[in-house]
């Protein structure tokens, strides 16, 4: 969604849960689902935990399912999540994507703009997890640094790419939020 800004910080939340339930995720977990990898070129050095998930197709009465990853976070998730919905969006929307996503040590997402109509519709909000110094998030030609333990909203009609130049890979949870009045959802169990 274009929210005027790059991005907007929401503030300070506690990821310690969270972390830890992603943390001890197997290491096959983690390549269980690739859609995005297959999909999306830019996303090929990542890897993800899917916990919900939507292709999109059908906009806007769009199917979003519970994926993989669900049993391993959303006791976990579910509250960071609705914590910051809470605080920063309008009730009575739907989440309609939901992840760990990886960027693998020595990394990049090339530079693009998410395209699909949903994206145009909902909130892109991420949870750093892990990261290092050498983590590099760009937006509209601008870097900025994500910090553990602080939320933020990106800007995703901006275009942005991240680099991880560092040797530790960098974990991030993201959740896209789409308020009531863009749009219907059907929420499959998977």
């Amino acid at each position: 969604m274009d929210i005027g800004v790059p991005l907007k910080e929401l503030g300070e939340v506690d990821v310690s849960g969270l972390r830890d339930a992603i943390l001890s995720a197997d290491p096959q977990a983690w390549l269980d689902n690739s859609y995005r990898q297959q999909v999306y070129d830019v996303h090929l050095q990542t890897h993800s935990l899917v916990m919900l998930f939507t292709t999109g197709d059908g906009w806007p009465q769009i199917e979003v399912r519970k994926e993989s990853a669900w049993d391993l976070l959303v006791e976990e998730a579910m509250p960071v999540m609705h914590g910051l919905l809470q605080q920063h969006y309008p009730a009575g929307g739907t989440i309609v994507r939901a992840m760990a996503a990886k960027l693998l040590a020595g990394g990049i997402i090339k530079p693009h703009v998410d395209q699909h109509p949903s994206f145009h519709a909902g909130h892109r909000i991420h949870v750093p997890i892990t990261s290092n110094p050498r983590v590099r998030f760009m937006i509209d030609g601008q870097p900025y640094r994500f910090e553990v333990g602080k939320a933020y909203e990106l800007n995703n009609q901006k275009t942005h790419s991240v680099m991880n130049k560092g040797k530790e890979d960098r974990i991030t949870f993201i959740f896209d939020y789409i308020p009531k009045e863009n749009f219907r959802a059907n929420v499959k169990p998977s």
